[in-house]
């Protein structure tokens, strides 16, 4: 899971609307809503230290990605695949797409 993500899920959680986390954690409006909506993806340890701090929590669960870690594959494929999910896209959909690049391979050969 992105740290947008779980920071989302925490606060709701919590039941802090995002202007209550801006005023009690000192970190603003906005840049809570990049980091939420995965337009920041990497804020700094101070941020996300202020963040854990104000949410009950600490920093190594907002990083946790608590995904299955798979030897040998690339941080860049879990990425993608990570936004994919984000994006909506089904594992129907994603297998239609494979289809289609292989054949288009084949046309190619």
């Amino acid at each position: 899971m992105l740290v947008g993500v779980k920071l989302k899920n925490l606060r709701l959680k919590r039941g802090y609307s995002i202007n209550e986390l801006s005023d009690r954690s000192g970190v603003s409006k906005s840049y809570l809503s990049y980091i939420e909506r995965g337009i920041q993806k990497n804020p700094s340890l101070q941020v996300l230290s202020k963040l854990a701090s104000t949410l009950d929590t600490n920093v190594e669960e907002l990083l946790d990605n608590n995904h299955t870690s798979i030897d040998g594959i690339d941080e860049d494929w879990v990425s993608l695949v990570e936004e994919a999910i984000e994006d909506g896209i089904t594992k129907e959909d994603f297998a239609g797409i494979l289809e289609y690049v292989k054949f288009k391979k084949r046309q190619e050969d």
